[in-house]
């Protein structure tokens, strides 16, 4: 029997991912089209909880994910409990965390395993009450000004997934910098003075 964290790709490959994203229902492309390019370059797995607010060829889907789609590992679920079945808790530890606006707990307050599951619910309505209330203990949440309800999709998942990366002291990616394209080194700075323009 395979880890919860192994899957088989489209190419037939088995694919052992330590992070892992779980968007209950999204409903706007954008922002799946933007979680999946984050996925991409942190070599994170994407799991869809149907159903989508969107068609999976949408448009604005792919587009927010630009050219980075044949570069991660999607899988799809016809609802929440057909995850969970797939993917049982471990009980020595339970690698689920739970994204909310309602709880104390900041996600930077706790320790995530090397593999780890990150849940984030709807746009417009976050995770289901009752799956918050079952796991008190595995709710996080973002801090931000008490005034306003909630960060973008996009960019709250950013925002963990780095945390969980720093915590690992961002195994299996690049600390190296470099320029895309270097041509412009060999010119002189007036060669770009758009005062001349």
């Amino acid at each position: 029997m395979r880890r919860s964290a192994e899957f088989i790709n489209g190419k037939g490959c088995i694919i052992l991912h330590k992070l892992h994203f779980v968007l209950v229902e999204p409903r706007i492309p954008q922002n799946t089209g933007s979680i999946a390019r984050t996925c991409a370059v942190t070599g994170a797995a994407l799991h869809l909880i149907h159903p989508l607010g969107f068609r999976i060829d949408d448009a604005k889907l792919k587009r927010a994910g630009l050219d980075y789609w044949d570069k991660l590992d999607i899988f799809h679920y016809d609802n929440l409990e057909a995850f969970f079945a797939q993917h049982p808790a471990q009980t020595a530890q339970n690698p689920y965390f739970y994204f909310t606006a309602k709880t104390g707990t900041a996600f930077t307050d706790v320790q995530y395993p090397e593999e780890t599951f990150l849940f984030f619910g709807r746009e417009d309505t976050g995770l289901d009450d009752a799956l918050l209330k079952a796991h008190p203990e595995r709710c996080v949440r973002i801090p931000m000004r008490e005034t306003l309800r909630c960060l973008n999709l996009s960019n709250s998942v950013a925002v963990a997934a780095y945390e969980v990366l720093r915590q690992h002291d961002f195994a299996g990616l690049t600390r190296d910098g470099r320029w895309a394209a270097a041509e412009w080194e060999t010119h002189s700075p007036g060669d770009y003075d758009i005062s001349q323009i």
